[in-house]
């Protein structure tokens, strides 16, 4: 009797995991943070205390678990991800800190105000990244689960448009569920749900938004009964932008979801059928609802009334000018003139004492953070998590033009929050989920390929095979 021969196992060569190179960089992200926290301190004549070391080793403790996880879970994962995003967070912390000390709310013994509120949410949004990081065993998880994430998702939205105003309701917009002593935001995690959700729909169905109709203007136009979902996406965030007052929220979801519609299919006309149908409600819900045409009319001229509803806009202005260049250095300039300056407007604090050097630094840290998700999305081999990295990157990139368009009157005022930097439980917490995600799916896209030769197949042919595999 004879046995066949086994099949030998081949591993293809991968990227070395680069564990060490993320460890320096972090203990690089610490160093710049303990310096920029040392500069204000010493320029708003604090005196240096043993209290800010206690908080260095707190947040280099935290980013060292973080990276622990990382390292054991996912050890292929981009070196890159985490530490461009610790250094974001801690100089969103000493921005924090900056605008306590302008409103006289910080502590003489340490951080104090919503400084040490926000290092709490950093501590709970790191928790939250190694868990996810260790029990997301692949992100194709993800995809079995996709229409219970787009209900869930849906379900999130609605709710602070339901609840009474009292529950939900703050500076003029219902975007909120409070409770005694804290509030969320769910709209920052139904924007992950929903991305995950548009993922597995699109890989599911991709027959259904490829299939072309009529050829006009060079674009295959998609056929008018393919049209369904896209239309559902625009009533919805039609429906945030009315009910919950959330211009932001809607663009961002609507956005979304039209930038993972052209990466999946590469036709632009769905984008420029999404574009028309986006631009068409706004312009209805300028003419029939106060709140957005107050919003659309601060953006074009602030100046008219600027000691009121203007006021925000005209002093975020004046931040940038009083910057210029090169800023007036940290802890010597007055961001505390701009209202909500931690929140929706940390991007006008920077541009005051950083600069327009400084400003664009931080710019570029995001910018790395958005091409390694592209670069993720394109390296992983499965069609789901293509669109998923791609689509979480691009959501970060929109937001980001969001936000810093709307401080620099580029566009009308949203009211979303500066990844990782501003100040914000919800939007914290929801931001490093989807920092896990990406590093989940980098580490698949990274990992080595194992590949099953066949017994009598030549070189070449094995190579082949191999190749085959890979794509």
């Amino acid at each position: 009797m004879t046995t066949q021969p086994q099949s030998p196992v081949t591993v293809t060569p991968a990227l070395p995991n680069r564990r060490n190179a993320e460890l320096f960089l972090l203990g690089f992200a610490a160093l710049i943070t303990t310096v920029a926290l040392l500069i204000v301190e010493a320029n708003q004549e604090q005196g240096i205390t043993w209290d800010l070391l206690r908080y260095t080793v707190g947040y280099l403790a935290l980013f060292g678990v973080a990276h622990l996880a990382v390292r054991r879970f996912a050890p292929y994962a981009d070196p890159l991800l985490l530490p461009v995003v610790a250094l974001l967070n801690g100089l969103g912390l000493v921005m924090i800190h900056r605008l306590d000390l302008a409103e006289g709310t910080a502590s003489s013994g340490g951080l104090g105000g919503t400084a040490n509120q926000q290092m709490l949410w950093t501590l709970v949004g790191v928790a939250v990244f190694a868990v996810v990081v260790i029990f997301l065993h692949d992100h194709r998880m993800l995809a079995r689960y996709g229409y219970v994430c787009g209900l869930t998702g849906l379900v999130l939205l609605v709710i602070p448009a339901i609840l009474p105003a009292k529950y939900s309701e703050q500076y003029g917009a219902k975007i909120w569920i409070q409770f005694p002593g804290f509030s969320i935001q769910p709209a920052e995690f139904s924007k992950i749900l929903l991305l995950i959700f548009f993922a597995a729909v699109l890989v599911a169905k991709r027959e259904l938004f490829t299939s072309a109709g009529k050829h006009v203007l060079g674009m295959d136009l998609p056929r008018p009964r393919d049209l369904a979902p896209l239309l559902l996406a625009w009533i919805a965030s039609v429906g945030v932008m009315v009910f919950e007052k959330d211009l932001g929220a809607s663009l961002l979801l609507y956005a979304s979801f039209l930038a993972l519609l052209y990466i999946a299919t590469e036709r632009l006309s769905w984008v420029v059928i999404g574009l028309a149908l986006f631009a068409a409600g706004s312009v209805v819900a300028y003419h029939i609802f106060g709140h957005v045409r107050v919003r659309v009319q601060n953006w074009w001229d602030p100046f008219a009334d600027p000691d009121g509803a203007g006021y925000q806009m005209v002093q975020s202005l004046f931040s940038f000018a009083t910057g210029g260049i090169f800023g007036t250095g940290l802890g010597n300039g007055q961001p505390g003139t701009v209202p909500e300056a931690s929140t929706d407007f940390i991007i006008s604090a920077i541009g005051e004492e950083l600069g327009l050097v400084g400003l664009a630094g931080v710019l570029m840290l995001y910018t790395i953070l958005i091409i390694r998700g592209m670069r993720t999305a394109i390296a992983v081999r499965d069609s789901f998590g293509k669109l998923l990295a791609g689509g979480l990157s691009s959501t970060l990139a929109i937001q980001l033009f969001i936000v810093v368009g709307g401080v620099t009157k580029l566009i009308p005022e949203s009211g979303l929050t500066t990844p990782w930097m501003s100040y914000g439980g919800s939007s914290l917490l929801a931001n490093y989920v989807l920092l896990a995600i990406l590093v989940r799916i980098s580490h698949g896209a990274r990992r080595p390929i194992t590949t099953t030769r066949q017994p009598n197949a030549t070189p070449i042919a094995a190579a082949k095979t191999e190749v085959i595999e890979k794509v």
